[in-house]
């Protein structure tokens, strides 16, 4: 399957758990789970240090998550993403995205083999915003930019 064809996949699902989603309202990890919510997702907060997101419940852990998901969007450091990873592994979820707008994001080396060697289907980089057909200009430009790079993933 293509990179491409992934992100429609996890684009489809409707019930996923986002990682790392800060308890400051207004970090980045936070407007896009709020995005998530707005577009209709069933979107689960995952964060070891708070017990609830904009009142709700908050899980420490992805195997934490009743009813469990079967994809995760992970927002969180790369020093930290392997373990995460792992995590998904231990709740059963087969799709991760590795989030990264700029930087590093959450992709870990490490971490994406882990997932190619268990069976997880591993999107490495992007942001979603670059894939919703309504996101808005300046998401948009991102992946135009992507695009003449020739970086945009097929």
């Amino acid at each position: 399957m293509t990179t491409r064809e992934l992100i429609d996949e996890f684009l489809g699902r409707r019930r996923l758990a986002i990682v790392g989603v800060s308890r400051q309202p207004r970090d980045f990890t936070r407007l896009l789970f709020h995005e998530f919510q707005r577009r209709g997702y069933d979107a689960e907060p995952v964060n070891p240090a708070a017990t609830e997101i904009d009142g709700r419940r908050c899980y420490a852990r992805v195997q934490d998550v009743t009813p469990p998901v079967d994809a995760a969007l992970l927002m969180t450091p790369p020093e930290t993403t392997e373990a995460v990873v792992r995590d998904c592994l231990a709740a059963g979820v087969r799709t991760v995205w590795l989030y990264r707008a700029t930087g590093v994001g959450a992709v870990s080396p490490k971490a994406v083999e882990f997932c190619q060697a268990n069976g997880i289907d591993v999107i490495a980089g992007y942001c979603p915003h670059m894939f919703w057909k309504d996101s808005a200009f300046f998401h948009r430009m991102h992946g135009f930019f992507l695009k003449l790079a020739g970086r945009y993933p097929s």
